[in-house]
């Protein structure tokens, strides 16, 4: 990249791939700049970031996936154009999903999800991550090597939450396999014999929990599902089908892809940095911290946007009402007002539970507490059991000249594969925890 003020940030490859330098020549113009080509006003400070998150009368979360894209499906008028939105919502990408919902629609569609993601819920998850990690490490363990995300990082994010759902026992390979997480060695193949779902996977998994929802509304079983099927409004209503069923498909999606790119984020940086694999194994107090770094140095969401329903203003900057708004996640946990050295990692940072990885406000990303242990786990667990993790130089190139390909995508940041070495513990040193 040489002149960033021509860039493109949502079509260039280059920013694609690593995004950073550009958040920079944005943060150079002031915290919130309107960049040339689309007209989308983009905040890259800090506090600015979260005053937005926290800000629901004037900025609305129906654009929240896809920003600019497709234009909007009306001509703004006035300076509040909250009753044009509700009027179109429904030309909105995933209108029907509570990331893309403002209150009340959001508080009603949330309440839902809180009565599956309980503690009692949510140990017993954890409990169950325990024996998953090693199972999954079992299958490639013995070979010193593998591709990560394929063979640990989507297997394990994927069926991790399908136990949070309650997903049958007999059906999880099936759906492990439809959403691109590969198959179990061994692994019965009846059910799988089509193709992974691919670009659609919230359909899919309407499909499924509708089903699954219906059938415990008809004879409930005293599981988790069944807790779902009965769940009732603040109000004391009952939810059609599909209103419960979203929030849970969305979680189960957006967990997926979240927990890949947060696991393979930190695995990367074990291999990248070998003394912090030593102290994490003398310290393993520290993973907690060094998951959160990870998390701040490369959020897997980079961005995300509102649509200002009043005008208003952010950081100085006049906003009309209409005007989208690209909230950088990824440039905002870099920012130098906030945290020191941003470019460096430190697992140690006073201050870094306070990334926004997972958004601010009302739309705070409600598997944040999965992510988190999901990640602590596999660190601990990866670090009990091999020795000498190493970067694969055949698949990346050598120290200093690295390759890595990331998700051609401006909303998520994530790699495309990552290729490892290791030596396999002793089983006298690959305790059980």
């Amino acid at each position: 990249m040489t002149d960033l003020a021509s860039v493109d940030y949502f079509s260039d490859e280059a920013v694609s791939q690593n995004p950073y330098e550009y958040y920079e020549y944005l943060r150079s113009q002031g915290p919130v700049f309107r960049e040339p080509h689309h007209g989308v006003v983009a905040v890259t400070g800090y506090q600015e970031v979260v005053a937005a998150f926290k800000d629901t009368e004037s900025f609305s979360a129906v654009n929240a996936i896809g920003g600019p894209f497709p234009p909007l499906p009306f001509e703004p008028e006035g300076d509040d154009i909250t009753e044009q939105i509700e009027a179109h919502r429904h030309e909105f990408p995933i209108f029907e999903h509570m990331v893309v919902m403002d209150p009340p629609a959001h508080e009603r569609a949330r309440s839902l999800l809180s009565k599956l993601l309980t503690p009692r819920r949510l140990k017993e998850n954890e409990d169950y991550m325990w024996q998953l990690v090693d199972r999954q490490l079992d299958e490639f363990i013995d070979n010193g090597r593998c591709e990560f995300l394929s063979e640990y990082a989507k297997p394990f994010a994927t069926l991790a939450i399908t136990d949070l759902l309650g997903v049958p026992e007999e059906d999880r390979d099936e759906i492990r396999h439809a959403l691109g997480a590969g198959r179990a060695p061994g692994s019965r193949v009846g059910a799988l014999d089509g193709e992974p779902v691919g670009l659609n996977p919230l359909q899919y998994l309407d499909d499924k929990f509708s089903a699954y929802i219906a059938e415990r509304r008809r004879e409930p079983r005293g599981d988790v599902l069944s807790g779902m099927a009965t769940a009732t409004y603040p109000d004391g209503s009952t939810p059609e089908l599909l209103e419960v069923v979203r929030p849970a498909t969305f979680l189960f999606a957006a967990g997926q892809e979240t927990v890949t790119k947060l696991l393979s984020a930190a695995v990367q940086t074990l291999g990248e940095r070998p003394e912090f694999q030593q102290m994490l194994r003398e310290k393993p107090e520290m993973i907690p911290g060094f998951i959160e770094e990870a998390l701040r140095m490369q959020s897997p969401t980079k961005v995300d946007f509102r649509l200002a329903r009043k005008t208003t203003s952010l950081g100085g900057v006049h906003i009309p009402a209409g005007t989208v708004v690209m909230l950088c996640l990824g440039a905002a946990n870099r920012d130098p007002r906030k945290f020191e050295d941003p470019n460096e990692f430190r697992p140690e940072r006073r201050n870094v539970r306070e990334h926004i990885a997972f958004g601010r406000g009302i739309h705070t990303c409600a598997g944040a507490p999965l992510a988190r242990v999901e990640g602590q786990i596999t660190v601990r667990r990866l670090l009990d059991r091999t020795r000498e993790l190493r970067i694969d130089e055949s698949a990346h190139g050598p120290a200093g000249a690295r390759r890595y390909s990331y998700e051609p995508t401006f909303l998520l940041r994530g790699l495309t594969e990552l290729h490892i070495e290791f030596t396999p513990a002793e089983p006298s040193q690959a305790g059980r925890r």
